[in-house]
C-alpha cells in the first residue's frame, strides 16, 4: 500500500512543494504539489533527483577512516573519540584549526541549530564558507544600508510591471538570493498583464529566452551600465524618493554628485550597451509603473561586486521602487531571523595576505589554500568540511587540491567521497534526505510571498545512520568532554524551531505549521521597510564612505586599457545544482553539458569546429574541453558550466565519473577578488583558447 507525503524540495532556493509517493522504503514518484502555497505545482528536474540521492549505491552509510590510503568503516563512537583526541593533540601543539561550510548546509536547518557548539569545541573564531564564492557582496551592502546582513529586498514579481535582471538566470537556478518558484510561469503572467522582462547577460540564458528584451553586456563591466542607469535617472530629473524620504539619511544627497562627472559615452563603450538603450531602460525603471532591478551572480562575482549590489539598491531607491508593491520588498516570513539573530558584522581580519574583509565572521575563500600552505605557526593544520566540495567551487581548485594534502587532520561531513572529501582522514556521512525533517530556515526571508512550510521525515533512520545535526552535536560533545569543558545538553532542532516560530511576529507553533502539509500562506509582501530597518537610527544609510570611494576607484579604472582577450564566464543548466547532483543518472543523461561554449566567429578565428577539443588557459592553469559553437554567447566570451571536474583520482561518484568534465575553477584565480567583501572573482576571467593538439605539438 503506497502513501503520498507532501514535502518541500530542499535542492535549491526555490523550495517547491512536492508530493512523494512511497511504498515501504521504495520511492514510486515525485511530483509537483498543485496545492503548495508558494510553488503552485511547479517542479523542476532537480526535485526528482531526491530519489537518486536517497537510494544512491555510492552513498556512504557509516563513518569511514582512511587507513594506508584505503577507506575502512568504523563505528560512530570510535570516530568521534579519535577525531576529538587527534584535534586536541594538534591544538596542544599550537595547531590552528579551521572549518568550511558549503551551500547544502543552508538547506538543513538542523545544522544551523548545532553548528555553534561544534565551532566552540573546535575553538574557531572565523570560518570559511561558500558565501564568499557568490553572495557576500549582498550581505555587506545590506549591513551598511539596512543594518542587518540578511535584510534583503526581493522583486515582487507577482505585481511587477517592468523587471530588469542583470547577471541572473532564475529560470535555470530557480532564484538565488530570491526564493521564486515557478519563475517561468510568473514571467508569462507578468507579460499577460502587459509587463516586461529585460535581461542583461553575456549569454542568451534560459531566462533571457523568456524576456521581451535581451542585451549582451561585456563580462565584468556591469558597473558601467549601473552607473549609466543611475546617472540617466538623475540627469533627466527622473528620481523620485518621495515614498522613502522619511527614512533616507543625509548621505543620499552625496550620490548624485558622485556620478555626475561620468561620461555616458565612455560608460556605454565600456559595457557594450548603447547610450540610448541605457537611457530608455532608466526611464522605464523610473516610470509610474511598479518596476524592479535585480542583479545576481554575474554582478556579484566580479571585481566590483559590492559596488554593483550597492548601485542596484540605490537605483531601486532613486526610482521609488524600493519598498513598493510590485517593486522590491522585504519579506516578513513566519520565522523571522531578522528579529531573532544578531545584525551580523563587517570587519577585517588578519590573513597571510594581510588585512582582508571578514563578513559574518567568514574569511574570504581566496585566502583558504594560502592559509594551509603558509610556512609559519598560523598555518591551518586541521580542517572540518561541512557539506561542501570547495575543490570544485573555489578559485584555483588545483591549488586547493594540493593544499588539502598538507593537513594533519581533515574531517568531512559528506554523503560521498568527493573531490574534496577524498583528502579526509575521516568522513562522517549523514542520512538520506528523506530521513530528516526540513524547514526553509534561510529562504523564507527571501521569498516572493510570506509563508511557512514544514516537512517531517518520510523514512525512519536505518541502523547505524545519523542525521547531520546528530553528528555535529555528538562530535561537539565529545570534543568538549575530552577537553574538560562543560558539555551542553543537546536541544533537538524541532524544539529550537518551535521556539523561533513562536517568537516571530506571526506567532505560529510548529504543530500548526506541521498540520498544514501544503504550507501556510501569510499573504503577499507589503511595504514595511521602516519597521524592518535595523540601523540604530532607523534610517537607510544610503552612501557608506566605502561605496563612494569604490565608485571613484572604478572611475579611475575606466582610463585603463583593457587587454584584448577572451573572457570566461560560468553557466548553469536547469538539471544542475553545483557538483553534488552529478551522480544522478536522470539528471546527467543526454548530451555532454560540460562544453566550452564559444561564439562561431571566435571559434573560426582559432580554427575550431563544433566538437573539437580545445585547450583553454588562464593565468593559473589550463584544461582541455570539447567545443560547442553557439551564438547564444556573445563574441569575445566563452563559457564553462560550474560543478564539473570529476576525473580526479579516488572520487567515489560512479555516475559523475562517466561524464567527468572539467572544473571551471581550475581556471579562476585566487589573486582576483572584490576589495570591499573579499568575494572571489569568478566572472570575466581572461583566457586564451586554441586547438588542444596544436598546443601539444608546440610543446
Amino acid at each position: 500500500m503506497s502513501t503520498i507525503h507532501a514535502r518541500t524540495c530542499h535542492i535549491c532556493e526555490a523550495n517547491c512543494g512536492v508530493l512523494i509517493e512511497v511504498e515501504g522504503r521504495e520511492i514510486l514518484s515525485i511530483k509537483g504539489n498543485p496545492d503548495h502555497v508558494l510553488s503552485r505545482g511547479h517542479i523542476c528536474p532537480k526535485a526528482t533527483a531526491i530519489a537518486d540521492l536517497q537510494d544512491d549505491p555510492d552513498r556512504l552509510h557509516k563513518p569511514v577512516k582512511k587507513v594506508d590510503g584505503a577507506w575502512q568503516e568504523i563505528g560512530w563512537e570510535q570516530a568521534f573519540s579519535e577525531i576529538a583526541r587527534r584535534l586536541l593533540e594538534l591544538k596542544g601543539r599550537g595547531a590552528k584549526p579551521a572549518m568550511y561550510m558549503g551551500n547544502p548546509s543552508a538547506h538543513d536547518y538542523g545544522i544551523s541549530t548545532q553548528i555553534g557548539q561544534l565551532r566552540r569545541g573546535i575553538g574557531l573564531k572565523n570560518i570559511y564558507s561558500a558565501s564568499t564564492l557568490d553572495q557576500i557582496p549582498h550581505h555587506v551592502v545590506q549591513y551598511h544600508m539596512y543594518g542587518h546582513v540578511s535584510l534583503a529586498a526581493v522583486p515582487d514579481i507577482d505585481r511587477c510591471q517592468y523587471l530588469v535582471i542583470i547577471g541572473g538566470n532564475p529560470a535555470a537556478s530557480n532564484g538565488s538570493i530570491w526564493t521564486v518558484p515557478d519563475f517561468k510561469k510568473r514571467v508569462k503572467e507578468m507579460q499577460a498583464r502587459d509587463g516586461q522582462l529585460v535581461v542583461v547577460d553575456p549569454r542568451r540564458t534560459e531566462t533571457a529566452k523568456l524576456a521581451d528584451e535581451h542585451h549582451f553586456v561585456t563580462p565584468g563591466t556591469d558597473t558601467a551600465l549601473l552607473i549609466g542607469l543611475l546617472k540617466s535617472i538623475f540627469d533627466n530629473g527622473l528620481a523620485d524618493t518621495s515614498r522613502l524620504d522619511a527614512i533616507l539619511d543625509d548621505s543620499w544627497s552625496s550620490i548624485e554628485p558622485a556620478v555626475a562627472d561620468f561620461d555616458m559615452d565612455q560608460l556605454a563603450s565600456h559595457c557594450g550597451i548603447a547610450v540610448a538603450t541605457i537611457q530608455d531602460m532608466a526611464a522605464r525603471l523610473a516610470s509610474d509603473q511598479p518596476a524592479a532591478l535585480y542583479g545576481r551572480m554575474g554582478v556579484s562575482v566580479c571585481e566590483y561586486g559590492t559596488l554593483n549590489q550597492w548601485l542596484i539598491q540605490v537605483i531601486n531607491i532613486a526610482t521609488g521602487n524600493l519598498d513598493r508593491i510590485g517593486g522590491t520588498m522585504v519579506p516578513e516570513p513566519a520565522l523571522d531571523t531578522i528579529n531573532l539573530v544578531g545584525r551580523g558584522s563587517v570587519r577585517t581580519a588578519d590573513t597571510v595576505r594581510g588585512p582582508m574583509p571578514s563578513v559574518m565572521s567568514e574569511l574570504p575563500m581566496v585566502t583558504f589554500a594560502d592559509e594551509m600552505l603558509r610556512d609559519d605557526a598560523e598555518r591551518i593544520r586541521a580542517l572540518f568540511v561541512v557539506t561542501g566540495n570547495p575543490v570544485l567551487s573555489s578559485p584555483d581548485g588545483a591549488k586547493l587540491d594540493r593544499a588539502l594534502e598538507t593537513l594533519d587532520l581533515m574531517v568531512s561531513f559528506d554523503m560521498y567521497v568527493t573531490e574534496t572529501s577524498r583528502h579526509a582522514d575521516y568522513i562522517l556521512p549523514p542520512c538520506g534526505p528523506l530521513e530528516k525533517d526540513h524547514y526553509p530556515f534561510f529562504f523564507g526571508p527571501l521569498a516572493i510571498r510570506n509563508y511557512a512550510s514544514y516537512s517531517p521525515a518520510i523514512f525512519d533512520l536505518q541502523d547505524g545512520e545519523k542525521t547531520d545535526w546528530e553528528i555535529i552535536a555528538e562530535l561537539a560533545r565529545e570534543i568538549l568532554a575530552q577537553d574538560g569543558q562543560d558539555v551542553p545538553n543537546i536541544r533537538e532542532p524541532r524544539d529550537v524551531l518551535d521556539g523561533m516560530l513562536q517568537s516571530s511576529p506571526a506567532g505560529l507553533t510548529l504543530a500548526e505549521v506541521e498540520s498544514a502539509p501544503n504550507g501556510i500562506d501569510l499573504g503577499p509582501l507589503r511595504p514595511c521597510m521602516a519597521e524592518r530597518l535595523r540601523t540604530e537610527d532607523k534610517m537607510i544609510h544610503c552612501a557608506h564612505p566605502d561605496f563612494l570611494a569604490e565608485l571613484q576607484r572604478f572611475a579611475a579604472s575606466l582610463a585603463e586599457e583593457r587587454p584584448d582577450t577572451l573572457r570566461l564566464i560560468g553557466r548553469r543548466h536547469v538539471r544542475q545544482n553545483n557538483s553534488w547532483l552529478h551522480n544522478s543518472k536522470r539528471l546527467l543523461k543526454g548530451p555532454d553539458r560540460c562544453t566550452l561554449m564559444i561564439h562561431p566567429d571566435d571559434a573560426k578565428a582559432r580554427g575550431l569546429a563544433d566538437g573539437d577539443m580545445a585547450s583553454i588557459t588562464s593565468r593559473v592553469n589550463s584544461v582541455d574541453i570539447i567545443v560547442e559553437l553557439s551564438d547564444d554567447v556573445m563574441a569575445g566570451v566563452v563559457s564553462i558550466p560550474h560543478g564539473f571536474g570529476h576525473g580526479r583520482k579516488g572520487v567515489g561518484l560512479s555516475v559523475a565519473r562517466e561524464k567527468p568534465g572539467v572544473s571551471i575553477n581550475d581556471l579562476t584565480d585566487t589573486d582576483s577578488f572584490d576589495l570591499l567583501s573579499g568575494n572571489a572573482v569568478l566572472n570575466a576571467v581572461p583566457v586564451t583558447v586554441a586547438r588542444a593538439e596544436e598546443l601539444v605539438a608546440a610543446e
